[in-house]
């Protein structure tokens, strides 16, 4: 108090830090706190407030608990519109081209290379989505950063990861139309227009 009074100049205390060595006695040292402020202010509880670092910190662990899981559900619905959206396009892609796929296997393509070069379309396809999105992410942290003033770090990880699972979406998504390609009829094929 002395030393606060000195700084300052002023008899008026406006807050007090206290800092615990070992933070398992943190509750214990807030109550015997409380206990003292009780005792110096007559149990009025408004006349002062006690904040604890350790509930600070917990809140701000929930809220980031909270924004990734927000962040991924928002993820999740944009990679099953992007993974309907490249099924649709594979869908159209296979009705278009019956009479190629129709030529294809009336010359002996065998149904399996008929799916997978519809399943590479569709990786390639999806890929190119990741790679885009990941560039734009890149692009939009950095400017976040500059602008935040804090450092820009690449995760390699999480690039991996990103163009992974488009990779993964292109494999789910553009199954059923691979399947549908590998499984048309060679004779009513080339009939189409």
């Amino acid at each position: 108090y002395k030393n606060a009074l000195k700084m300052t100049g002023s008899a008026n205390i406006n807050s007090i830090e206290i800092y615990i060595g070992d933070t398992q006695f943190s509750d214990q040292v807030t109550n015997d706190l409380k206990k003292v402020l009780n005792q110096a202010f007559n149990d009025k509880d408004d006349s002062y407030s006690i904040f604890n670092m350790d509930s600070l910190l917990d809140t701000m662990r929930s809220m980031q608990n909270m924004m990734t899981t927000m962040l991924a559900g928002i993820a999740s619905i944009a990679l099953l519109v992007g993974g309907i959206g490249i099924m649709n396009m594979m869908l159209v892609s296979v009705t278009e081209r019956t009479r190629e796929i129709g030529l294809r296997k009336a010359l002996g393509a065998e149904p399996k290379r008929i799916q997978m070069q519809f399943l590479i379309e569709s990786i390639f396809l999806s890929m190119i989505g990741g790679i885009i999105g990941v560039g734009l992410g890149l692009l939009i942290s950095y400017v976040a950063a500059v602008l935040i003033k804090i450092d820009f770090v690449i995760q390699p990880g999480a690039i991996i990861l990103g163009v992974g699972f488009s990779a993964a979406i292109g494999i789910i998504f553009g199954w059923v139309p691979a399947r549908k390609a590998s499984e048309l009829n060679p004779i009513d094929a080339l009939r189409s227009e």
